[in-house]
Order: C-alpha cells, then sequence, then structure tokens
C-alpha cells in the first residue's frame, strides 16, 4: 500500500482529473486514481490491482495516507 498507483481509464472523459491520497510517512508517495471534476471515482474502469489500492487509501486515510485531493490529471 505504500507506493504509488495510477492507471489510465477506459473512459478518456474521466480522466480529466485524479484525485490524490498522499502518503503521510513517504513524500512524494501515495494513491492516484483517475475521477471527474468533482473527484467521483468509477469503480468498474479501475484495474482490479488500483480499485484495491484506491479502496484500500480511503479506509487508511489519517493514519496512512492524507485526506485526499482532485487535481488535473498530467
Amino acid at each position: 500500500m505504500g507506493s504509488h498507483a495510477c492507471a489510465r481509464p477506459a473512459n478518456p472523459a474521466a480522466a480529466s482529473h485524479e484525485l490524490r491520497f498522499a502518503s503521510l510517512f513517504n513524500p512524494g508517495r501515495g494513491v492516484a486514481v483517475p475521477c471527474d471534476e468533482a473527484g467521483h471515482v468509477d469503480l468498474d474502469t479501475l484495474s482490479e490491482r488500483l480499485r484495491n489500492a484506491y479502496l484500500g487509501a480511503r479506509v487508511l486515510v489519517g493514519r496512512e495516507y492524507s485526506h485526499p485531493i482532485v487535481r488535473p490529471a498530467h
């Protein structure tokens, strides 16, 4: 869970932004998932690995990861 995970969604419109959970202990590391501009993630477009990383990061907010931020995709 401590590594950076990201992927491209099947729907290009959903790739306009990413929801990023930054690691509290390893600067520059975290979990980033594609989302819309409101921060909504389409779980059906994520790979199994990224979906598990995203769900794990949500559970570990405040313990391993900071609260997520929405930012434009690269």
